[in-house]
């Protein structure tokens, strides 16, 4: 009956105890190693709790980790890692259960020995194919998003070596023994038929055996010690970090401001000034350079590289210094990471959708850049911006009682929601509101509001900017000011729900603002509420000839908050033909202007990320129009119309013009 032979080939006693000993001392080294590396985090980073909910953790670490939900979903990439990491697992998972078999319970016999090997020949062929296949890719592609370092290298090669040898070992074993189930050993017994081709003596087999054997388990336990400061500590810090990253918090939300023991906010000017989390972040890092290849500031020339600055953050924390305190100590924001990096940042979210151990980019940027406006480190345009935010409630520095003044172009007059109840309350927004540019989009909303029957009100002078941006440029003081005023406005009023044209105003409203202030009164985009109105019937669209379109899902709508279907849908029911982009919904290209970006210098860019779009979008076959649902995104696309010298065969409109265009009330 087959069964598996233990130490088949070594010298008794002393060569099993030899194994035993410089592997168990090799993983032990590894162990030791791995306390001291994590035990960083907390001993320079600030404490964060990150164990609720367990059972929904380890499930998303199911999801993530062993079906490599991210990593597949490019597919050379995703493919060679899944082959590279499901080879390696079972491989060594294999070695685990041939101990058990040895010492504990004897079960690899009969057939379960068979398809044991079968199984171990089979991943350690797959692993193979992707170890070439990376191989392919690191040293002859080379793309630029890979990080080239020599350590990268050892990795590759050190797993392939051993799972290599081990597959030697096994070959020349079975050219001993050429036992009557060797093909249940396929890759080790088409080496072994090589072995028994060449004629190689049987004595000398038995001594490429021990060689090679020798060989094998040294390589195991030297990788065990250079485990924890290679490349491959990802295994661990990237499964660690998946399990611990914000799993009850939603992806709109930023995390707040640490604070002391006094209650003072603790700013990230130092690598002290990070929590743990943020700080493991760094350490899990595969610098695969998914996010790189998503950031649309990387891909504009800017400063910013999200890999980068996660990399550094790394680095940092394990520079050779002496103690944590130092290290705790060591200068940030605006130091290790400069301002121009965290600047540059639009604050889209490309970078944490595309990385496959949850890394969070920009609640780390936009801790730093609090950090830097805490300093007064802010540039001319930004600070204009945030003193007419703390002093009229609007970016545009225009008064407050100039905020409804587009109401004066309608032939009818919108109810003020603090004087009488609403059924929806319109939060416009800064730039609905007060842009030359945007002023008819914004009566022409209202104008649709009005002929499908919505009763709905606005704020006027009462409504300011609601923080959003405010927030994510790192003003949390500002965003705290503005929240409250805004609080208190929607506190005095009547209404069953808020609507708003505005994503990014959608996603704070939704997501930062207090619950007991709109507890039972959901918070809608415009998008969301005429597609509701369209299902029901309440509203009917007779489409005006059949345009082919593509459709920009703006950061703050779709990546943000998942709303991805409700704008197409109402464009499918006013009679367009949608053509979506090569990047849309999660991978949707940003315009560039978020995160505060709007406000700011643009910098030496080789092409700005809306030109970048519109190009995409004008290379689309028979599209004549871009459409999308954020006034930012009107004022950033128009623009790179121009710039861009397609505006002869691409229009830039808005989701409400193709609703205007084929509105029919319900019974009419």
């Amino acid at each position: 009956m087959p069964e598996r032979i233990d130490f088949w080939g070594i010298p008794q006693p002393w060569g099993p105890i030899l194994v035993y000993s410089l592997v168990t001392l090799g993983f032990v080294v590894m162990l030791v190693r791995l306390y001291r590396y994590a035990s960083l985090w907390h001993q320079v980073g600030q404490p964060e709790s990150h164990w609720d909910r367990p059972l929904q953790r380890l499930s998303r670490l199911a999801t993530y980790a062993v079906v490599q939900l991210r990593l597949l979903s490019q597919a050379y990439p995703g493919i060679m890692h899944a082959a590279l990491a499901w080879g390696f697992f079972v491989f060594f998972l294999g070695t685990a259960l041939a101990t058990i078999n040895g010492h504990l319970v004897k079960f690899l016999q009969g057939n379960p020995y068979l398809a044991y090997k079968f199984i171990l020949d089979l991943f350690s062929l797959i692993f193979l194919a992707g170890a070439g296949m990376a191989g392919y890719r690191r040293f002859i592609r080379r793309p630029r998003r890979l990080t080239l370092a020599p350590r990268f290298t050892w990795s590759l090669v050190s797993i392939t070596f051993i799972v290599l040898n081990g597959l030697i070992v096994e070959s020349l074993r079975l050219a001993v023994q050429q036992p009557a189930w060797a093909l249940w050993s396929p890759a080790g017994w088409a080496l072994a038929e090589i072995w028994i081709a060449l004629r190689i003596p049987t004595a000398a087999l038995q001594t490429l055996h021990l060689a090679f054997y020798t060989i094998h388990f040294l390589t195991v336990a030297l990788f065990f010690i250079t485990f924890p400061v290679g490349t491959l500590v990802h295994i661990f810090t990237g499964t660690l970090n998946t399990f611990f990253s914000e799993i009850n918090r939603p992806t709109g939300r930023l995390a707040p401001i640490p604070l002391d023991t006094a209650g003072q906010p603790i700013f990230a000017a130092r690598m002290g000034g990070l929590t743990w989390k943020q700080l493991l972040d760094g350490d899990a890092c595969t610098e695969c350079g998914r996010c790189q290849d998503a950031c649309p500031a990387t891909a504009s020339g800017l400063a910013l590289n999200p890999k980068t600055i996660i990399t550094l953050i790394s680095g940092g924390l394990h520079s050779p210094v002496a103690n944590p305190a130092a290290l705790a100590g060591r200068p940030l924001a605006g130091s290790l990471v400069s301002e121009e990096e965290l600047w540059a940042c639009t604050t889209c979210g490309a970078c944490r959708q595309e990385c496959p151990v949850l890394v969070e980019h920009v609640d780390t940027i936009v801790d730093m850049r609090r950090s830097l406006v805490n300093d007064a480190r802010v540039g001319e345009k930004l600070q204009t911006a945030l003193l007419n935010l703390r002093s009229c409630g609007n970016s545009f520095g225009e008064p407050a009682s100039a905020r409804g003044t587009w109401t004066q172009g309608l032939s009818f007059q919108v109810k003020d929601a603090r004087q009488q109840p609403v059924k929806y309350l319109w939060i416009t927004g800064d730039y609905a509101a007060y842009s030359p540019d945007l002023i008819g989009l914004t009566r022409l909303t209202a104008s649709v509001f009005k002929q499908a029957g919505l009763d709905f009100g606005i704020l006027y002078d009462g409504e300011i900017n609601s923080g959003n941006d405010t927030r994510r440029a790192g003003e949390e003081g500002l965003f705290e000011m503005l929240m409250e005023k805004n609080c208190l406005t929607l506190s005095a009023c009547e209404f069953e729900a808020i609507v708003t044209t505005d994503p990014h105003t959608y996603n704070t409203l939704k997501n930062e603002y207090p619950q007991d202030v709109l507890v039972g009164r959901p918070v809608l985009h415009t998008s969301e509420l005429l597609d509701q109105m369209i299902s029901r019937g309440d509203l009917l669209l007779a489409p005006q000839g059949n345009q082919t379109v593509t459709y920009h899902d703006p950061c703050y709508l779709g990546r943000y908050n998942r709303v991805y279907e409700a704008p197409r849908r109402v464009l499918r029911a006013a009679g367009c033909t949608l053509v979506e982009m090569p990047r849309s919904r999660s991978k949707a290209y940003c315009c560039g202007a978020g995160g505060g970006r709007i406000w700011m210098e643009e910098g030496e860019m080789t092409e700005r990320p809306a030109e970048s779009r519109i190009r995409e979008a004008a290379a689309l076959p028979g599209v004549t129009a871009f459409v999308t649902a954020c006034p930012k995104d009107i004022v950033m696309y128009h623009d790179a119309l121009t710039t861009t010298g397609v505006q002869n065969r691409l229009v830039v409109k808005d989701l409400i013009e193709f609703v205007a265009e084929g509105l029919t009330p319900a019974g009419k």
